[in-house]
């Protein structure tokens, strides 16, 4: 630095002037009529701004009302389109639908009455099997009937005075063979109005219907309500 001072000097800048103040009046125009032009000039500026301000309010206002508009009219016409299409649509399908549900119902009739059938038809093969079966039973083994006599004797109350079992007539006679004694002491009677397989329990006091037709009613109703217990309702 010392050798810096012995070659150059320093170099000092004149002092800049202030601007003048823009409230300086301009010349030839007094401080009063400035500061009118320079309040007209702010209220122009200020009016300006306010209708320029006011005129893109009311553009941004405008373009944003119409955009809601059209999004507000585009959801509630698709809403309503698509209800009304729904609705349309719900129409024809019940209408085109009406033939499929009358061949349906038809079908469903045609099911219910074809299972009916096929029920009934079995029920009538068991029947007319086991009666078969009951007849041949009978006639190889007549004794057999005397077990439901002596089971129905056995459940009354009590020894009835007056007691006559009734039997078709040849089974009274398979029995008298095979087992006379039974005839006596349970007074077997023969009876030509009874079918193969019946007997009655005629007591002084009540009659019993003992015979293979009647169980057989009675199974094949359990067998019925087994095979279709809503058939009644149908």
């Amino acid at each position: 630095m010392e050798k810096l001072r012995g070659r150059y000097r320093l170099h000092r800048f004149a002092p800049r002037h202030a601007a003048p103040f823009a409230d300086t009046p301009l010349p030839g125009v007094s401080a009063a009529e400035f500061q009118r032009q320079l309040m007209d000039g702010f209220q122009q500026g200020m009016q300006k701004g306010f209708e320029q301000g006011l005129a893109e309010g009311h553009e941004q206002g405008r373009e944003e009302g119409r955009q809601k508009g059209q999004d507000d009219g585009y959801r509630d016409g698709y809403a309503e389109g698509s209800l009304a299409g729904q609705k349309a649509g719900l129409t024809q399908f019940t209408e085109a639908a009406a033939p499929l549900e009358t061949i349906a119902s038809q079908l469903n009739d045609f099911m219910a009455h074809a299972q009916r059938k096929q029920r009934d038809d079995l029920l009538q093969l068991v029947e007319k099997v086991t009666r078969q079966v009951i007849r041949c039973e009978l006639a190889l083994q007549p004794t057999q009937l005397l077990a439901l006599v002596e089971e129905a004797i056995t459940a009354l109350p009590s020894t009835p005075e007056s007691l006559h079992v009734y039997l078709s007539t040849d089974e009274f006679n398979r029995i008298q063979n095979a087992a006379p004694a039974k005839v006596k002491e349970w007074s077997l009677m023969p009876s030509a109005e009874l079918p193969a397989g019946e007997c009655r329990i005629v007591t002084d006091q009540s009659e019993l219907d003992i015979g293979c037709g009647h169980r057989l009613t009675q199974c094949m109703n359990v067998l019925k309500e087994t095979l279709a217990p809503e058939s009644d309702d149908a």
